[in-house]
């Protein structure tokens, strides 16, 4: 039985739906929060569960190890998904990410390894696998990063491994696709889109607008998450895949529509950053034999979404008037 949850990352845009769902998944567990409350957290994200008394917000970095293993050493269950996720952030500093990324992972293993902790689920990223031009990487392909943060990622892995090896650590590791929904920080495609668009601003696209990418419903990776605690193998990597996929042309055009637009009025290409990876995609049979099956779909919820961010346009309205949001140069 779970009785203390400790979730790193959980202010965050996924950790806040992981937080929900575990938190009525596990209506006798303790859950603790574990955040820095970075630019991409927000109180707000937890609103629905943060004042029930078995909730705590514990608001620290988690390359802080006396911080980070204070709470630790409660918890039979450790969910991992703190991490510097912006791509293009990676380009610009790359060093914040091999810091939370890489050295913050191995502090939490390190506290998890003292206290031994029963269960610890660790959220990768299907970039860590690099470009997929054709067909789809299954869990034993080689991981072949591409930029600063999916190496910062791959890194955390290899970490993760020598802890596996050595200690025999109970540790789940899951790689999934791009996670959508609401409460995502406006760096994304589909909020940062939906807010130009319901501000009455252009698009703009790197490059052509063809690189692909999965999109997966963040209630979904939820039960994923809470399927692999009670059913995954330890020491083994799960693929959390979606059947969704569409270019960045196909997604500018699903959202423009949701407010009667033409793309070809509302959409400017922009040079492309260093390198930009052409298409991610996974094969998900492994998960799927565990009995995981993907319930929702962009299509089927993009109506939804952008209408969360039409209505809590507000809330970002400091970043509307970034010129790096604009994609403009100070």
């Amino acid at each position: 039985m779970v009785k203390h949850i400790v979730l790193t990352g959980g202010a965050g845009f996924i950790g806040s739906h992981v937080a929900e769902h575990f938190f009525h998944a596990y209506p006798q567990a303790q859950l603790t929060i574990i955040d820095k409350m970075t630019y991409a957290a927000d109180i707000d994200n937890l609103r629905s569960i943060i004042q029930d008394p078995r909730v705590r917000l514990a608001v620290g970095d988690i390359c802080d190890y006396a911080f980070v293993s204070r709470y630790i050493a409660e918890a039979d269950l450790v969910i991992h998904a703190a991490a510097e996720s912006h791509v293009d952030n990676s380009f610009g500093n790359s060093l914040p990410f091999t810091m939370t990324n890489v050295y913050g992972t191995h502090v939490i293993l390190e506290a998890c390894r003292l206290h031994k902790t029963p269960r610890i689920i660790h959220v990768s990223t299907d970039e860590v696998y690099g470009e997929v031009l054709e067909g789809a990487n299954d869990e034993s392909a080689p991981m072949n990063p591409t930029n600063p943060y999916s190496a910062s990622k791959a890194g955390a892995e290899m970490i993760l491994r020598g802890f596996l090896n050595c200690y025999r650590m109970p540790i789940v590791i899951v790689r999934a696709n791009n996670i959508f929904g609401i409460r995502q920080f406006p760096e994304k495609i589909i909020p940062k889109f939906s807010l130009l668009l319901h501000k009455g601003m252009k698009l703009t696209i790197h490059g052509d607008g063809s690189n692909r990418r999965h999109f997966l419903a963040a209630q979904d990776f939820a039960e994923a998450l809470q399927l692999l605690v009670e059913k995954g193998v330890i020491g083994e990597a799960y693929n959390i895949g979606s059947e969704d996929e569409f270019t960045n042309n196909e997604v500018a055009a699903m959202l423009c529509a949701q407010f009667g637009y033409d793309p070809k009025d509302w959409v400017t290409y922009v040079e492309d950053r260093p390198f930009n990876d052409r298409r991610y995609a996974l094969h998900f049979e492994k998960i799927k034999a565990l009995g995981w099956r993907q319930n929702r779909s962009i299509t089927n919820m993009i109506s939804d979404v952008v209408q969360w961010y039409r209505d809590h346009a507000d809330r970002y309205e400091y970043y509307l008037r970034s010129p790096e949001f604009l994609g403009l140069k100070k």
